[in-house]
C-alpha cells in the first residue's frame, strides 16, 4: 500500500491501514486540513467548495467521505459528480466558490486515487499553501462544526455542458469551419470521464462521425491509462485502417491530450501544445511558456512569430505562475497539457481538441502533414541510481560548473542548453535518483547526450 503526501494533494492506493494507503481515515484528515486552510486564508464571502471526480472504481466511496467531511467542517458543498479536472476548475469560478477538490489520480492505474486541491480561482495551490495543509493534517489541528453550523450539500451535474459551452464561446474556436471539414474522429477515453465529455464536445463542434474506444465511464481501464505510444496500439490500429482523419486520447481526468495521425503514427505528446500554440499565435501573437523538460519546438515556433518563450520549473502551478508573469497567451507542458488563459489557467484537453480541430480545418492539411511542418526533435529519458550517502545536490552543482560555458538554468535541477540540443537533470525528492531528459534532432543523438551525462554523473559520484 502507498500513501504519498505532497504539496499538490494526497494520493495513494486504496485500502490498507491508516497512514499506509488512501483509506477513509486519511481522506477525512486531509480534507479537514484543506477546509481549515481555506477557512484561514480565503477572504471572500463564499462558503461553498466544489467537488468533482473521475470515473475510478473508488470514486464514489472517496466522494462520499470528502463531501461529508466538508459538510462536517461547516462548508456548503457543490457536488458536480463525474467531471473532468478542467470542468471542476471552471466550476469553482462559475459557482463563485471558495475552493474545490478534484478526486482523481490522473494517469495512475485503477487502484490509485487522489485529492487535488484548488483555490478560489480554480487553480492548484502553490508550494507554500500545500505545505501549510500538510502541517495542519500532521498536527490534526482542525475542529469540526457544531450541529447548527453543518454545511449543506447541493448536486448539479450540468457543469460538463457548461464547460463545453465555454469552449465553443472561445473566439479562436471556429465551429463552422470544423463542421464544414466533416472530420472523422477516433477517440480513446480509457473508460473514464472523458467518455462522457469528449463525445459531447465533438457533437457540439459538429463532428458527425466518431469512432469510440473505451467510452464507458466505469473505471475499468482497458490499458495503462497514461497516454503514451506504447499504450495506444488499439487506436493506432483503427487509424491505420483508414477509419478516421484524426485520433484523440485523453487520460482519466482529461487534462492531457495525445493526438494520433491519420496513418496511425503518433503526433507526439510534446507536439500537442506546439500545434495548438502555432494556431493561437497565428491569430493572437504573444509569449509562451512550457516547463524545462518540454520540447524546444515551442520556443522555435514562438520565435517564428517574433515573440518570447520562457521555461518554468516542472509542475502545472509553476507553468501558470510563469505564464502570468510574462503575459503568455498560451502555455502548458510537454505531456499533452494545454493551458489557454482565454479559457482558464489549467490544462484542458477539451480546449486542446477544439483549437486543434479549428487549426486542422483552416490549414486543410492531414494531421501527419501538419506534424511534418514542425521542427523535428526527439526526447530521451534516463535515470541514474545513486547510493543514499551520495550528496545529489553537490553532484548537480559540479555538473553545472562543468558546463558553465553554456546556457545553464537552475530553477529546477540543472538544465544545460547546447546550441543544437539540451539536457535536463532533476533529482528525485524521495530516493537517490537523478532523472535525465535529453532532446536533440534525432533519437540517437538524444540518447547519446543522455548517456554522456550519465557517465559524467557516475564519474562525479565515485
Amino acid at each position: 500500500m502507498t500513501l504519498i503526501k505532497s504539496i499538490s494533494g494526497i494520493r495513494g492506493t486504496i485500502g490498507g491501514v491508516p497512514g499506509e494507503g488512501l483509506n477513509p481515515l486519511d481522506i477525512v484528515k486531509f480534507t479537514a486540513a484543506y477546509a481549515t486552510f481555506i477557512k484561514g486564508s480565503y477572504k471572500g464571502e463564499s462558503k461553498t467548495i466544489v467537488v468533482g471526480r473521475d470515473a475510478r472504481i473508488s470514486g464514489e466511496m472517496v466522494n462520499q467521505i470528502v463531501v461529508g467531511t466538508l459538510s462536517g467542517m461547516g462548508f456548503d458543498v457543490l457536488n458536480i459528480g463525474l467531471a473532468t479536472t478542467p470542468t471542476t476548475e471552471l466550476a469553482v469560478t462559475m459557482a463563485k466558490a471558495c475552493g474545490g477538490i478534484i478526486l482523481t489520480a490522473s494517469h495512475n492505474p485503477k487502484q490509485w486515487n487522489a485529492l487535488k486541491l484548488l483555490n478560489y480561482k480554480g487553480e492548484f495551490l502553490n508550494g507554500a499553501e500545500g505545505q501549510a495543509i500538510l502541517k495542519i493534517a500532521e498536527e490534526e489541528s482542525f475542529s469540526f462544526a457544531q450541529v447548527d453550523e453543518l454545511g449543506k450539500v447541493t448536486e448539479d451535474f450540468s457543469y460538463t455542458q457548461k464547460h463545453i459551452e465555454s469552449v465553443l464561446a472561445l473566439e479562436l474556436v471556429d465551429v463552422e469551419a470544423i463542421r464544414n471539414a466533416k472530420f472523422r474522429v477516433a477517440i480513446d477515453c480509457v473508460n473514464s470521464v472523458g467518455g462522457v465529455a469528449i463525445p459531447e464536445l465533438l457533437e457540439a463542434l459538429g463532428v458527425k462521425q466518431v469512432e469510440k474506444l473505451y467510452c464507458e465511464p466505469n473505471g475499468q481501464f482497458p490499458h495503462n491509462p497514461e497516454p503514451l505510444p506504447e499504450h495506444l496500439t488499439e487506436i493506432s490500429s483503427v487509424m491505420k485502417q483508414g477509419k478516421a482523419d484524426v485520433g484523440f486520447v485523453v487520460d482519466p481526468d482529461v487534462d492531457r491530450l495525445a493526438i494520433i495521425c491519420e496513418n496511425g503514427k503518433m503526433f507526439g505528446e510534446e507536439y500537442t501544445l506546439v500545434a495548438v500554440a502555432d494556431y493561437v499565435l497565428s491569430k493572437t501573437p504573444g509569449n509562451t511558456v512550457s516547463n524545462l523538460s518540454s520540447t524546444r519546438a515551442l520556443r522555435d515556433v514562438t520565435r517564428g512569430y517574433g515573440k518570447e518563450y520562457q521555461a518554468a520549473a516542472v509542475g502545472e502551478v509553476n507553468v501558470v505562475e510563469k505564464m502570468k508573469a510574462i503575459g503568455a497567451v498560451i502555455g502548458g507542458e510537454g505531456n499533452g497539457g494545454v493551458i489557454y488563459p482565454a479559457s482558464h489557467y489549467g490544462r484542458d484537453a477539451l480546449v486542446g481538441i477544439a483549437l486543434f480541430l479549428t487549426h486542422l480545418a483552416k490549414t486543410g492539411k492531414t494531421v501527419s502533414a501538419m506534424r511534418a511542418g514542425y521542427p523535428p526533435y526527439f526526447i530521451a529519458k534516463q535515470k541514474v541510481e545513486l547510493t543514499p550517502e551520495i550528496n545529489v545536490d553537490a553532484i548537480l552543482e559540479e555538473v553545472k560548473n562543468k558546463y558553465a560555458q553554456y546556457d545553464v538554468n537552475t530553477i529546477d535541477g540543472v538544465k544545460i542548453d547546447f546550441p543544437e540540443k539540451w539536457v535536463h537533470l532533476r533529482k528525485s525528492n524521495t530516493e537517490p535518483i537523478v532523472r535525465i531528459y535529453a532532446e536533440a534532432s534525432t533519437m540517437d543523438l538524444a540518447e547519446a547526450l543522455a548517456a554522456d551525462i550519465m557517465s559524467v554523473i557516475k564519474e562525479l559520484a565515485k
